[in-house]
């Protein structure tokens, strides 16, 4: 495991057992982080009853499953690095001037970072503008009844009272994760892929993680780009859309993902997240 990616795991909460939604759990064994669940009803889980990020194994196991040609990879790659850059110098400004106004509407810093499974099960820290109150993580405090079991289910919740007033129309407009190229142009992710999940997230997907961490996770995707807020976890169709995307991504499905994204954010069917 890299430098980094053992830096991301020291200071995490972890444990052994627990059910599951609330109660996945982690920990780190040398130079493996295994994260073991109970899973969800009707869901299959892999053979050895969890995945163990980071490990040669593992990542062996989702490159076998990438069906993408190398030079579709490789145009990706360059297209990714271009499309950054241009950008984070287009935007260092209005991202500036968008930073000073999320520290003038609510205290705290104005990018917020979490720990997301990417491609292999490689562990990243994934940044985004903040939108909710500072104190955010302290769910209890702010969510109660069915919004946190709703919250324990999916990982958000519908009119969370945890986000900002400029929080919301930054998340409506998909601006509050201008800074993911930065991920992107490091390489942690891709402009256009599955949606980056969190060690809790994944355990939707069973034995058919292996295929969804089989391509870099991005910024956009099959998911934000048809059904976004209509698609759940727990319905399986958020899995299905995910997978689907894994399982072809190609020069075609990527154009229909980034058309699609604009028509989600300006269009109808834009909705906050």
């Amino acid at each position: 495991m890299d430098k980094r990616s053992a830096a991301i795991l020291e200071g995490v909460t972890l444990s052994d057992q627990g059910n599951c939604p609330e109660g996945l759990s982690s920990r780190v064994l040398g130079e493996v982080a295994t994260v073991g669940f109970d899973c969800p009803e009707e869901k299959t889980c892999s053979a050895k009853d969890g995945f163990k990020f980071g490990t040669p194994e593992f990542a062996d196991r989702c490159k076998e499953l990438d069906s993408r040609s190398f030079g579709y990879r490789f145009v990706k790659r360059i297209f990714d690095i271009v499309f950054s850059l241009c950008v984070i110098v287009v935007g260092f400004l209005p991202g500036l001037l968008l930073s000073i106004a999320i520290m003038i509407d609510t205290k705290g810093s104005p990018i917020y970072s979490q720990v997301r499974v990417g491609r292999g099960g490689k562990l990243f820290r994934i940044y985004k503008f903040r939108t909710m109150v500072a104190d955010s993580d302290d769910v209890a405090k702010y969510l109660s009844g069915e919004k946190l079991d709703q919250w324990k289910r999916e990982r958000k919740v519908e009119n969370d009272p945890r986000i900002t007033p400029l929080g919301r129309k930054l998340r409506h407009t998909s601006l509050d994760e201008m800074p993911n190229f930065l991920n992107v142009l490091i390489g942690d992710m891709s402009v256009i892929g599955p949606r980056a999940v969190s060690s809790e997230e994944i355990r939707w997907f069973g034995a058919e993680a292996e295929d969804v961490l089989s391509v870099p996770a991005g910024i956009t995707g099959y998911w934000q780009a048809t059904s976004r807020n209509d698609a759940t976890f727990e319905s399986g169709e958020r899995q299905r859309i995910e997978l689907e995307y894994a399982r072809n991504a190609g020069f075609a499905m990527d154009a229909r993902c980034f058309i699609g994204t604009f028509g989600a954010m300006f269009g109808k069917r834009r909705s906050g997240r």
